[in-house]
């Protein structure tokens, strides 16, 4: 077996953090671990890695410095494997990390995650037009789970300096907490979903408090300026603080937070070599089968709504209306991978998304060896993914509203340059980067239909040279440029800070 080759993006990223944190421990802290163990109905246990954006570009970082991962311990197994203070070294063969684990009673986990993370700024923070959902139970189980992560991290660090970097909205209140304790500390966070305009985040009863917790960084990272002007703007009407736009930072008790863009990305070079190395024919032989000279479209998501799937499907059943000369040539597929499914919204998605693939097949049903709608309603890892993203002719992304979207950059890493086509929301953080994709308003059925069958027409040449220009995109911009650049952000507030504290110098 040849060893995978390091892009010189990584031996970058993994140079900054060893010339610029020496002597810092790293700390990542996300809700979600890189490492799941899950003990089966056998007894077996079984080892999963999550793939992500998240875990692709957090893991080197960590492995880089011998830092620290700090989750919450979500598998059935997780605890049986981990040592007195609930941590293990990782990878058990070759440890390069420590992965700790937090443990949150049940009812904090409900309050904390389905609750106040799920069914509150989720939906708030998404203009997919589902009320958000608020309790006050919610908020102080919130409140408790973060305490509990930052407990976890300050037994991790002891004394020692250290880097914290925190993600996403289920830890708004941990960098307070830190600072509170450690006011030493240099922490970043990046928000990976959308921060929508100060009106909007005003409906959130605590929003003062989940600000004031944000604001123990010192640096704020989203996906796109859009996003940190209007994190800006709620600071600047929502706390007591001096807002700087000139330098984008807002200042509260003397302490600065620096706001900055940092749109995420993927590991290119992985998606291409998986894409080559796992033939669709042999990921999927039964569909293969079944799709054998037909036209491939596809979707990738979570089932969440605010992806718009259910949009997306009504506009491949409107295609298949307004030109019947697509019947029996053209077959949308449709993975569904279960999310939050005790929540109400995400239950009662599946069952409408299962009952319109129901009604395309019934109502274009009647041909032999053609099926209008394939739908996949369960996990797949990377190398099925691949396998995918390399046959399908057209990627549909069509969120409603999304911070970034990572499924439009692995289509086009998958197909690195071969012909295909992107058709892509404008209401997504990829949408201001991928300029040569096609752009649809998702909520626009019928245009929406029309553009797909549009790009259908076009030449292989004239699809293969946008997918080009599209890679080259894609491949200047990889996971580990988006991590240097956040850290070297993070080196860059840190040398700030310290001549703001001594002037003289």
């Amino acid at each position: 077996m040849t060893q995978a080759r390091v892009p010189l993006s990584q031996k970058r990223m993994e140079a900054l953090v060893r010339e610029r944190f020496a002597g810092r421990r790293l700390v990542v802290v996300s809700n979600r671990e890189p490492v799941v163990h899950q003990r089966g109905a056998n007894g077996k246990l079984k080892v999963q890695q999550p793939a992500g954006g998240l875990t692709t570009a957090m893991l080197p970082i960590v492995q880089a410095c011998r830092g620290v991962w700090i989750a919450h311990g979500s598998g059935n197994a997780d605890f049986d494997v981990t040592d007195a203070r609930d941590g293990l070294e990782w990878p058990p063969e070759n440890p390069s990390f420590r992965l700790r684990r937090v443990r949150l009673p049940p009812d904090v986990e409900a309050g904390y995650y389905n609750g106040l993370a799920n069914e509150g700024i989720w939906p708030l923070c998404h203009l997919a037009y589902t009320a958000p959902l608020f309790r006050h139970s919610d908020w102080v189980m919130y409140r408790e789970a973060n305490r509990i992560f930052s407990e976890a991290v300050l037994e991790e660090i002891g004394d020692e300096p250290a880097v914290v970097f925190s993600h996403d909205y289920h830890l708004g209140l941990l960098q307070r907490m830190l600072r509170n304790r450690r006011p030493d500390l240099l922490m970043a966070q990046f928000w990976h979903i959308p921060w929508p305009n100060r009106e909007v985040m005003g409906v959130m009863p605590w929003m003062a408090e989940l600000l004031h917790g944000m604001l123990g960084n010192d640096l704020m990272g989203f996906h796109v300026q859009q996003h940190c002007n209007n994190f800006l703007d709620t600071v600047d009407r929502g706390i007591e603080s001096l807002v700087d736009y000139e330098n984008h930072r807002a200042i509260r008790g003397r302490k600065s937070t620096y706001v900055r863009p940092f749109p995420i990305s993927i590991d290119v070079h992985a998606y291409q070599q998986t894409a080559a190395e796992k033939p669709f024919e042999k990921v999927f032989p039964e569909l293969a089968a079944r799709t054998h000279g037909q036209v491939m479209l596809l979707g990738v998501d979570r089932l969440d709504y605010t992806k718009g799937i259910p949009h997306r499907l009504r506009a491949f059943e409107s295609l298949l209306e307004q030109y019947p000369e697509w019947r029996g040539k053209a077959t949308f597929v449709q993975i569904g991978a279960p999310s939050r499914t005790t929540i109400p919204r995400y239950a009662a998605l599946a069952d409408e998304v299962q009952a319109l693939v129901r009604q395309i097949n019934s109502r274009f049903g009647g041909q032999e060896r053609w099926t209008a709608v394939h739908y996949l309603p369960e996990h797949h890892d990377r190398e099925m993914l691949a396998a995918l993203y390399r046959r399908a002719d057209v990627c549909m992304v069509t969120s409603l509203h999304d911070g970034m979207n990572l499924v439009a950059k692995e289509y086009i890493a998958a197909h690195a340059g071969t012909p295909g086509t992107l058709v892509l929301s404008k209401f997504t953080g990829a949408a201001r980067e991928l300029l040569e994709a096609c752009l649809v308003n998702p909520y626009d059925i019928e245009a929406t239909a029309a553009l797909i069958v549009e790009t259908l027409r076009m030449s292989p040449q004239q699809r293969a040279d946008a997918m080009r220009r599209l890679y080259e995109r894609v491949c200047a911009h990889d996971v580990y440029d988006w991590a240097t650049d956040v850290l070297t952000g993070l080196d860059e507030v840190s040398r700030r800070q310290e001549a703001q504290a001594f002037p003289g110098n």
